[in-house]
């Protein structure tokens, strides 16, 4: 079960978002891992807020648990949303969260779960190089739990979310908040699946209502897209170099 960027807590002000910020084996985080147990479920959790950062702020963690309560992973969000929104608001998430370092974190499930996955948050979505990292670790899923913006949403969500997936050739699930939270922010929902094809296989659509959408992972579809267009083997390492 996947859950959005800031599942338990969306403020108003950097300040708050510092002041409520608890580490990971604190008493927030034990409530959904005793959710985990309870009813035999992995969870993702995305853009839990994890005391301790640098600077007296908290980083963006996003944490995955099994069906035991067990942390089986945690990657710190890379990329953090300092932007001016067109038409939106400005929104400086460096303010309240410190950056992750560079790491590709992919969760070996295939035995408890039946594929493996990688982890990004929100705005790692617009950086493909992360996700061509992951993809070259063989994940058949990317998790992207988020909370765009409704104008950026608009926009980029559908269009970024089906590109990530085309080029790393694995489904991309995508939990998203959705609703206006306060008078600053306002998400723009449409949690989405899509396969490696790019094709959207669950939208949960933009009303405020909390939703579920569930989708079977083809696992053979991956394999076969991948053996058809092998893109990881014609990727340049040369090439990649010229990001430096």
């Amino acid at each position: 079960l996947c859950l959005p960027e800031a599942f338990s807590f969306i403020g108003s002000a950097a300040t708050e978002t510092v002041a409520q910020a608890t580490a990971l084996d604190g008493p927030r985080l034990e409530t959904y891992r005793a959710l985990a147990r309870e009813h035999g479920l992995w969870l993702s959790l995305g853009g839990f807020h994890e005391a301790g950062a640098p600077g007296g702020r908290v980083y963006n963690t996003h944490v995955v648990v099994d069906e035991r309560g067990e942390t089986v992973a945690s990657y710190r969000k890379i990329h953090l949303f300092d932007v001016d929104v067109p038409g939106g608001a400005v929104l400086l998430e460096s303010r309240s969260t410190a950056p992750g370092a560079a790491d590709a974190v992919v969760v070996d499930a295939r035995e408890a779960l039946g594929f493996s996955f990688g982890l990004t948050t929100c705005y790692d979505l617009r950086f493909p190089e992360l996700y061509v990292a992951l993809a070259r670790k063989g994940c058949d899923a990317i998790l992207v739990p988020s909370a765009f913006t409704v104008p950026t949403g608009k926009a980029h969500w559908h269009l970024l979310l089906r590109a990530r997936a085309v080029e790393s050739q694995a489904y991309v699930l995508a939990a998203a908040q959705v609703g206006r939270h306060n008078a600053k922010r306002e998400s723009y929902g449409h949690a989405l699946a899509v396969d490696p094809w790019g094709t959207v296989v669950g939208d949960a659509g933009p009303d405020a209502s909390p939703a579920l959408v569930t989708v079977d992972l083809d696992l053979e579809k991956v394999a076969g897209i991948r053996t058809k267009m092998p893109i990881q083997s014609h990727r340049r390492a040369d090439v990649c170099q010229l990001l430096r």
